[in-house]
């Protein structure tokens, strides 16, 4: 199977156990990156009421969207590295 037919399967994060503990590790990375990114455009929507907070909510909004950046890398990452358990897996099968 091609890499790209071969990432983003539902059934790779079930295949096997330590599958299934990368896939959890993964969301609850996702989930962190995820509330940090709306925490901080919370805070930089405020600060944008005054004035003089405008260049510190500004940074904010920018770290905000350095975590909404990190949300598809990390879907990507995870997915790659479930493919390669895939293809260990396969591998192995192979061997024996």
């Amino acid at each position: 199977m091609s890499f790209w037919r071969g990432i983003f399967h539902h059934d790779r994060r079930e295949a096997t156990p330590e599958s299934r503990r990368l896939y959890a590790r993964f969301e609850l990375a996702h989930t962190a990156v995820d509330f940090s990114a709306a925490v901080c455009f919370i805070i930089g929507s405020v600060m944008f009421f005054s004035e003089a907070w405008t260049y510190t909510a500004t940074w904010y909004f920018t770290v905000g969207s350095v975590f909404f950046a990190m949300k598809p890398t990390l879907k990507l990452w995870r997915e790659v590295r479930l493919y390669r358990m895939g293809q260990t897996d396969e591998l192995a099968r192979r061997v024996e």
